[in-house]
């Protein structure tokens, strides 16, 4: 969710005021999820590298992440969103892990649309605890190298009990992936656009749908091995 600071710059206003309009955005998003049956939502609020952000503006998203907290957790649990978060929760406040901790709680059953959001957060980061998480398991005598392969990777990083992510989004007109789920994305399909994330909106985001049902997903597969497998699937 990409653009927020430079939205408010161009509007001479401070930073704060884009990351407040980039919270609307993160709800118009989830409308348009639930509305259109999407099952899986994956935001990057911070990273693991935001952190190294000036001090006031790290203070100032913290704040309004206790707020969205506050705020929102209530309206997602009456429309069924299960709210969850993946990252290094060490470096937050008591006040923040005690909500995100209240919140995963309260929406745990819930099965309209799994809500992620990435918090202090690194995909390579993630990748090392899985690793770490392992190597634990080889001196503890569980498990011996021989056993470790990607499926036994796959099981310790996050969303590990979701399908991999279909279609990676990046808004504020940068082309990469910056740390984002850097196992999970193997196979997904990518999407860039040059519109600021406070500017996104349902009609973006049915851009993105809409040139993601025009990909051919072939999964290291020919075109003419997905044709045949699609033939046999749709006979009865």
């Amino acid at each position: 969710m990409d653009g927020n600071g430079r939205w408010a710059q161009q509007r001479r206003r401070p930073r704060m005021i884009g990351h407040r309009a980039g919270a609307r955005a993160v709800n118009r998003t989830i409308d348009f999820c639930l509305e259109n049956g999407i099952c899986g939502l994956t935001l990057f609020a911070f990273s693991s590298e935001n952190w190294g952000r000036p001090k006031e503006e790290v203070d100032a998203l913290m704040k309004l992440f206790l707020g969205a907290l506050d705020r929102e957790v209530d309206e997602l649990h009456r429309r069924g969103v299960r709210v969850r978060f993946i990252g290094d929760r060490t470096r937050f406040g008591k006040g923040i892990l005690e909500r995100m901790a209240r919140s995963e709680q309260r929406t745990l059953d819930n099965t309209a649309m799994t809500l992620t959001i990435a918090a202090s957060y690194g995909g390579r980061q993630d990748i090392a605890h899985a690793a770490r998480a392992l190597a634990e398991q080889v001196v503890a005598g569980t498990l011996t190298l021989d056993q470790i392969d990607e499926q036994a990777l796959a099981r310790h990083v996050a969303l590990a009990d979701l399908p991999p992510p279909d279609l990676f989004i990046r808004t504020g007109g940068d082309t990469r992936i910056s740390n984002f789920l850097l196992w999970q994305l193997a196979y997904t399909e990518l999407w860039f656009t040059d519109v600021l994330w406070p500017d996104f909106d349902a009609g973006v985001l049915q851009q993105a749908m809409d040139d993601y049902c025009r990909r051919e997903r072939r999964f290291g597969l020919t075109s003419a091995q997905i044709t045949a497998a699609a033939t046999e699937t749709a006979i009865p």
